[in-house]
């Protein structure tokens, strides 16, 4: 099938890594080795950070759309068009006009639908983010909360799952060498969900300074001075700054770790939790949103009650303090996505739903 692929959050070649894009290019990837022919048919972001929307989005994708429409005119009308991550902030403007325009099928991954956000500007994208539900041929929910939500807003949508993937190879591929007491956090740095995640991280390390441990952060961003303040009542010998790493640095890192720690505050699911277990590290997490989604608790690590920093801290001592628990959680994070959630059964199942997609809008 020829695709066209849009993120209008955030495309798959913009220069800010997040796990929004890795999601968007490892989807692209998935969708090329099920033997597809995928174009990035717009960079176009319709993002909008507060129910402010800016005036001119509308004109702006009118323009985009009358460009993508010539363009089909003259190279061809691909066969489907695949939407990743549609919501409230960030709707998709362009897709749904068109494939009724060309008669093409629509299609949703990871699309979001909550009624608490109908506030001004944002209330008008969540009209159009459930008309495209609706329209859609299938909505590819990621998570189990997700699927809810969509059947919530509109009973009658086509939603299939997909669990969340990576690419493992480059995990699997390395023998892990947990160091004693080496823990590992790889996150970016910005204002919100990643921040409160890291005062509650450094919160509970501050009840376990007497266990021997170190901790090594990868991750850099705009909020980098207010973390690293969050830290600074820990002793500096103790944490270790390693500014923002590619593929082969995270893979290298995670490979010495005994223990991955992140409460995920406001995760959709988290894809470094899914490197992490591939790499042989059990998980710390909160049991908040969508991390159940990719730890599983008792099996792959040790999910705590949200905003608990005690608990938190209860469960990096006792598997710091118990290495049988802890080797057994670390084979079954490794067994877990080695068998799961690799990008290998995820072009397969990928694949299926969308041709399941095609048939029923035949």
């Amino acid at each position: 099938m020829k695709i066209a692929f849009y993120a209008p959050l955030k495309s798959p070649d913009h220069p800010v890594p997040s796990g929004d894009r890795l999601m968007a290019r490892q989807l692209v990837r998935t969708l090329q080795m099920a033997g597809h022919d995928v174009e990035l048919v717009s960079g176009l972001r319709s993002f909008s950070a507060t129910p402010e929307v800016p005036e001119d989005q509308e004109n702006l994708a009118a323009g985009e759309r009358q460009r993508i429409a010539d363009h089909w005119h003259q190279q061809g009308v691909p066969d489907l068009w695949f939407c990743y991550h549609p919501y409230y902030k960030a709707p998709d403007l362009l897709g749904p006009d068109l494939c009724r325009q060309f008669s093409r099928p629509y299609v949703t991954a990871e699309c979001s639908y909550s009624g608490r956000r109908n506030i001004g500007g944002w209330a008008q994208s969540q009209d159009k983010v459930l008309a495209g539900i609706h329209q859609a041929a299938v909505n590819i929910a990621l998570t189990a909360r997700d699927e809810a939500g969509l059947l919530q807003a509109a009973p009658e949508a086509r939603v299939e799952r997909l669990p969340p993937f990576i690419d493992a190879s480059i995990f699997l591929a390395r023998t892990p060498r947990p160091e004693a007491g080496h823990l590992v956090t790889v996150a970016m740095m910005r204002p919100g969900d990643k921040l409160g995640s890291y005062r509650a991280l450094a919160a509970a390390l501050a009840r376990v300074t007497s266990l021997d441990w170190r901790l090594s952060i990868l991750g850099d961003g705009p909020a980098r001075a207010e973390v690293e303040s969050v830290f600074s009542t820990l002793p500096s010998s103790r944490i270790r700054w390693l500014g923002q790493g590619g593929p082969q640095e995270v893979a290298d890192l995670l490979s010495s770790g005994t223990l991955y720690l992140w409460p995920g505050h406001g995760e959709a699911y988290g894809l470094a939790y899914l490197e992490a277990q591939a790499a042989g590290l059990p998980v710390i997490a909160e049991q908040v949103a969508g991390v159940p989604e990719v730890v599983e608790q008792g099996r792959t690590g040790l999910l705590t009650e949200p905003g608990n920093d005690q608990a938190y801290a209860e469960a990096i001592a006792h598997l710091l303090s118990n290495r049988t628990e802890r080797d057994r959680l670390a084979a079954g994070a490794r067994r877990f996505v080695a068998e799961t959630r690799t990008i290998e059964a995820a072009a397969d199942r990928l694949d299926a739903i969308l041709r399941r997609a095609l048939e029923t809008a035949a």
